[in-house]
């Protein structure tokens, strides 16, 4: 009967680590598919971010499909950014920054998308500001 006992705890470990991984399993299926027609995605467990040309999309991801999903084009950002704690430098970045997003300044707000991880957000940041450039660069020359 001890032996019962000492055992339960560790089947409802087991059935919550089964839970969770289907759950996790759940979520990124759904974030696949509705990756499909961006030309460029991420997933992490805060955030997906999608890229379609100019257009950025980005929410919280769910089990039946992202969440939260709020849209606005690189034309309306003024500039772009990488925070955690403080700014940081995208040519020299700490070793460590704790909480990490992208920082996208619009005329009226302040978007910030959050990563687990300061060198894909890095990775990302330079890729939207090369998109962001291209942008402003290709409306000088109209």
């Amino acid at each position: 009967m001890i032996h019962g006992l000492l055992w339960f705890p560790l089947l409802a470990v087991f059935i919550w680590l089964a839970w969770a991984g289907r759950s996790e399993y759940q979520k990124l299926e759904a974030y696949r598919i509705w990756a499909e027609p961006f030309d460029h995605a991420k997933y992490d467990i805060y955030a997906v971010l999608g890229q379609k040309g100019s257009d950025i999309t980005w929410g919280k991801p769910d089990r039946q499909s992202p969440k939260d999903l709020q849209t606005f084009s690189l034309k309306q950002v003024q500039d772009i950014s990488v925070v955690g704690d403080r700014p940081i430098d995208l040519e020299n970045p700490p070793d460590k920054a704790g909480k990490v997003a992208i920082a996208f300044k619009l005329a009226e707000e302040e978007i910030k998308i959050p990563f687990t991880g300061l060198p894909m957000a890095i990775d990302w940041a330079k890729h939207l500001q090369q998109d962001w450039q291209n942008l402003q660069a290709d409306t000088v020359n109209i």
